[in-house]
């Protein structure tokens, strides 16, 4: 059996509320031991002045596998998670087909094995084809393995369609995971709705547009018991109207993307497709209150939203090209960078909605080093500085807008399983 000894290192896991310098010690491929010492029976890794804490987990990736493998597969997708420091990944079911059967999901899940990179949990359709009709089979779904369910790249709009998706994943006790866009007031939307819009005579996605959708989905919620995540948060009424749920003791998360809490619509005024994502960049004011929610819980993960597209594809005007951009490897320098450096979050807090957070909402036995856990680990340099360049990004695509930034941060060692799967 293969023994690896971490020492030395700032051992972070937030599900433990552990963080002190200490050596952690790994046999096979389950953490064996807290505050072991060498036997000279074991590999070594000197985690001297570096973090480490439970493998990383994104709960928001499209890896495009299968149907548009000209943008990502899951063997790049995957390999850019580990140079992100991800041991675990969510994907999103909107490929061609969408992953809507059994044979679907287990297509991903061999794939996956097959590239050996990280973990790949698959998210599967809430709706057949996530055409927003007739409910997919959920529990065959639930029965080859999907961890959660979303139409994600649209909302399930349908409200009766909505309530009873609720209702049926409340009895395997998994989330419903919902993109908040109320769709009539989104037309030929390609930026937020505001004065920056207004000044560029850019067609405008009101902030109304999610509020309004996330209002419905947490009353559907709080009718039914349903479990609800709203993804990719963007807006102040939506921080306000998730806060307000949870008070109410409502069944509902939410998370927020790296470039929601970074880049405002001001970055329009390039005309640079790799700003247009959906939902957009807002303005200053909603990115301090999802900072704020961050802060105080109301937001509960940090996810990418990994969306690649071929450079031909993205690279076009601002009408034309797709929304969204990667951000697997980006994810933890710009979390140091813009929210831990200047103070907004401590380690442990930004740690814990990259591990335990998503992998609870998600009911999958990852995210912490309790001793008899999964062996998925990462070690983070948290005072490296590095220049992002997308030509050396290991995703098959390059769509970022952050090329060029020195951010501080970057994960030295990635440990799957107890296997030793990417080292910088």
């Amino acid at each position: 059996m293969s023994r690896i000894l971490i020492q030395n290192g700032r051992v972070i896991d937030p599900s433990q509320q552990i963080d002190r310098v200490m050596n952690l010690l790994i046999e096979g491929d389950k953490i064996a031991a807290h505050g072991a010492h060498s036997t000279g029976q074991e590999m070594v890794i000197d985690a001297g002045g570096k973090i480490v804490s439970p493998g990383l987990i994104d709960m928001h990736v499209h890896l495009r596998e299968p149907g548009r493998e000209e943008d990502e597969t899951i063997r790049t997708g995957t390999a850019a998670a580990l140079a992100g420091g991800f041991t675990s990944i969510a994907c999103i079911p909107n490929t061609e087909p969408p992953i809507d059967t059994q044979a679907a999901v287990e297509f991903v899940r061999d794939q996956a094995n097959r590239a050996d990179n990280c973990n790949v949990f698959v998210i599967a359709c809430v709706s057949k084809n996530r055409e927003g009709k007739e409910l997919a089979e959920i529990a065959q779904l639930y029965a080859a393995g999907a961890v959660a369910f979303t139409d994600d790249g649209a909302p399930v709009y349908d409200a009766e369609l909505m309530r009873r998706a609720f209702e049926y994943c409340l009895m395997f006790d998994k989330p419903v995971l919902n993109h908040a866009e109320i769709l009539e007031l989104t037309k030929q939307g390609v930026m937020h709705e505001g004065l920056v819009s207004l000044q560029l005579g850019l067609g405008g996605i009101p902030a109304a547009a999610e509020d309004v959708m996330v209002s419905r989905d947490i009353a559907l919620a709080e009718a039914t018991g349903g479990r609800l995540h709203i993804m990719h948060v963007s807006t102040a009424g939506s921080v306000e109207a998730l806060r307000r749920a949870k008070k109410r003791n409502v069944r509902v998360t939410a998370e927020v993307t790296p470039h929601h809490l970074t880049l405002t619509d001001e970055c329009l005024r390039s005309f640079d497709s790799n700003y247009k994502m959906n939902p957009p960049l807002r303005s200053q004011d909603h990115i301090q209150a999802c900072i704020s929610a961050l802060a105080d819980g109301t937001l509960d993960v940090i996810a990418t939203d990994h969306a690649p597209h071929a450079q031909e594809k993205k690279m076009q005007e601002l009408d034309l090209a797709p929304f969204g951009i990667i951000g697997l490897e980006t994810c933890l320098g710009l979390v140091v960078t813009k929210l831990i450096e200047p103070g907004h979050l401590d380690w442990p807090t930004a740690l814990a909605k990259m591990t335990i957070n998503p992998a609870k909402i998600l009911g999958i036995s990852k995210g912490t080093l309790d001793v008899g856990a999964d062996a998925d680990v990462t070690i983070i340099d948290p005072d490296v500085r590095w220049t992002v360049d997308p030509a050396k990004f290991h995703s098959k695509s390059t769509n970022t807008p952050f090329g060029g930034w020195v951010l501080r941060g970057q994960a030295t060692t990635v440990i799957v399983g107890g296997r030793v799967k990417f080292t910088r």
